[in-house]
């Protein structure tokens, strides 16, 4: 297993630069419409790289963080409430946010139906879900996925497609952008 709890100082640092410039665009774009100081949690957040980004798009709205590294989160920026706790059993009351952001994440939660449907009851009505990460049909996806299994991680990689069909099952709509071995998802939660 990967030792986040002890690489939180490396994460804040060379993070950033993970993050091309388009999924950044693509970020503020999907933070456009939410109303002034909507809550935005950032799932599986690490050092809230993509609060800070989001942060410098939208800076009225209202940033919290959940990851279940203590060691990553003590590196998030002062306007982020964190909390230590697992995407599966989220410590918030139902309709709690218009958004959630998973930057890079996804792959490492252990279960993605609870996670999901955790997301989902989190998630105020009509609720927005942003996520990034690494298309597995590609050859550096599929590489990637490999080492994490290899280091004890869930590698829950997923091609764009496969996640668009998971999340429909889920209530959402959904709109795929692809950036060679990476994608963004912006989906939508239909009224329920």
């Amino acid at each position: 297993m990967i030792p986040f709890n002890h690489l939180g100082w490396i994460f804040k640092y060379i993070g950033p630069a993970i993050y091309p410039r388009k999924v950044r665009v693509s970020l503020c774009t999907f933070l456009i419409p939410l109303p002034r100081s909507a809550s935005v949690l950032d799932l599986g957040a690490g050092t809230g790289i993509m609060s800070e980004f989001a942060y410098a798009c939208r800076s009225d709205l209202r940033f919290t963080a959940v990851d279940p590294a203590e060691g990553m989160l003590k590196y998030s920026a002062e306007y982020i409430q964190t909390h230590k706790a697992v995407a599966e059993r989220l410590p918030f009351e139902e309709n709690s946010f218009e958004a959630i952001l998973i930057g890079e994440a996804l792959h490492h939660f252990v279960d993605i139906e609870a996670s999901i449907d955790e997301i989902v009851r989190v998630l105020k009505k009509e609720g927005k879900l942003f996520i990034y990460d690494f298309d597995s049909s590609t050859f550096i996806g599929k590489v990637l996925c490999r080492v994490e299994k290899i280091l004890g991680e869930p590698g829950n990689f997923f091609t764009p497609g496969r996640l668009e069909e998971i999340l429909r099952s889920h209530g959402f709509s959904v709109s795929i952008r692809q950036y060679g071995w990476r994608y963004t998802i912006d989906a939508k939660l239909s009224v329920q």
